[in-house]
């Protein structure tokens, strides 16, 4: 307990964290309020089905887009490594790489990505209308699919180097030209929901172009040349695929999690659907603000693995888990108490609104059960331990199941009890693997994979 309290005492540390933490909140908060913005012009239109199309092309969208996270999550934990190490000719390599891998997905995601969201309507048996608009609006999104993998590889690269102003001005430029454009596109040039998605294809195309700008600038620090030759090499790249590999298989396994919710939440109707939609954006609200300081622990635990220091990386968790937990009772008061209002922000639609205030109790437990898995994910990024992260998701899924299949009777109530217990799920398995590594030494020694 002592330590604790010297950890927690450590001004350093709280510095360290925060000048990490403070620009990527602040860039973070950025991305669903794009889907704020998205619902609230979307949600003011006439029809339940305008909104439930952007709310399932979305998913469909983020269910390709999120499931490659590992481009920036396996570029953060190496990159950091490397700052730690000042090795200028791996940083470039990484970025590189990175970048390389990002286009080659997304090609193949492009080409996949058609039939595969003719499929997933398919099972989801929505209504005609929301059928049709939801194609038009995830076959517009696809055209965004290379420049937001890159962005992904060039925001984990940046963090990775403990720079937090770039990814800042990444996202936020990103996200303001969609928030600019949509309200432009949607109610201005009255392009509806396909209007919606335009938006954002541009916009994700002119944060990626910023991205590779600003790289120049960054490599200055870290003199050092890429080596050529070694991206001929295979075996230069299987420390990168490897981590890459097993990241891919735990955020597909997550990535399920969510679209089945939006599968059986489309199977309740579009009032539903759209009525979870609302929900989940202050789920996308609270995540992406904890994920502030989750990257934080990326880069400093990271730096600290890479320089052998244990002291800092105890510190490192001990202030960034307790900012953690402050902001994530703060999220929970702001939704019990304030809910009601957020929903009214984003749609006019009555029986919408009424729909979404009788789950309203769920969002407001979210944020205090999902932070601590938020929070560990950042240390196994830091310490590029995929293979546990991945491990740990698949128990997770594999535990779920039976309560899933359960709770099937009690309709939407089912679908976000199941959702609070995937994230008590998430942070207990890898609370469990932290423990074992902390007990055996084990972020210090042996194979990171």
């Amino acid at each position: 307990m002592s330590n604790l309290i010297a950890d927690w005492r450590d001004r350093p540390t709280h510095r360290k964290v925060w000048t990490l933490a403070a620009p990527m909140i602040l860039s973070n908060i950025s991305v669903p309020l794009v889907a704020l913005v998205d619902s609230t012009v979307i949600g003011h239109l006439p029809h339940a089905h305008q909104l439930g199309a952007v709310a399932v092309g979305s998913s469909l969208y983020t269910f390709l887009a999120w499931a490659m996270g590992f481009l920036r999550m396996g570029t953060t934990g190496f990159a950091a490594q490397a700052a730690g190490r000042s090795d200028g000719a791996a940083l470039r390599q990484i970025l590189l790489q990175g970048l390389l891998l990002a286009m080659g997905l997304a090609l193949v995601l492009g080409t996949l990505g058609v039939p595969l969201s003719g499929v997933a309507l398919h099972f989801m048996q929505p209504s005609a209308e929301l059928d049709q608009l939801t194609r038009e609006f995830f076959h517009t999104r696809l055209f965004g699919l290379p420049a937001a993998l890159a962005s992904y590889a060039l925001v984990g690269w940046f963090l990775g180097t403990q720079n937090a102003r770039a990814p800042l001005a990444i996202l936020l430029t990103t996200n303001l030209i969609n928030i600019v454009l949509n309200l432009w596109f949607v109610i201005g040039l009255d392009w509806g929901v396909v209007g919606s998605a335009r938006a954002s294809v541009i916009a994700e195309w002119s944060g990626a172009l910023l991205g590779l700008l600003l790289t120049r600038k960054a490599l200055r620090a870290y003199p050092g040349h890429i080596a050529w030759a070694a991206l001929k090499v295979w075996q230069s790249w299987r420390p990168l695929l490897a981590v890459n590999r097993d990241i891919f298989i735990r955020s597909l396994a997550l990535q399920s999690v969510f679209f089945l919710i939006t599968v059986q939440g489309a199977r309740l109707g579009d009032a539903t659907v759209a009525a979870n939609a609302l929900l989940l954006n202050g789920l996308l609200l609270t995540a992406h603000a904890l994920d502030g300081l989750a990257h934080a622990v990326e880069a400093l635990c990271g730096h600290a693995i890479g320089a052998r220091d244990r002291l800092a990386l105890r510190r490192s968790l001990v202030v960034a888990g307790g900012w953690s937990l402050i902001a994530s009772l703060g999220f929970a008061l702001l939704f019990l108490l304030a809910g009601h209002l957020f929903i009214e922000m984003q749609t006019d639609i009555q029986n919408v609104r009424d729909t979404a205030f009788v789950y309203l109790p769920y969002l407001a437990v979210l944020p205090l059960v999902a932070v601590w898995s938020y929070l560990l994910d950042g240390l196994f990024i830091g310490a590029t331990r995929a293979r546990e992260m991945r491990n740990g998701m698949l128990v997770t899924v594999i535990l779920l199941m039976p309560f899933a299949w359960a709770l099937q009777g009690l309709g939407n109530h089912g679908l976000w009890i199941t959702f609070l217990l995937f994230m008590v799920l998430r942070s207990l398995t890898l609370g469990a693997q932290a423990w074992w590594l902390k007990r055996n030494d084990g972020w210090f020694t042996g194979a990171a994979h």
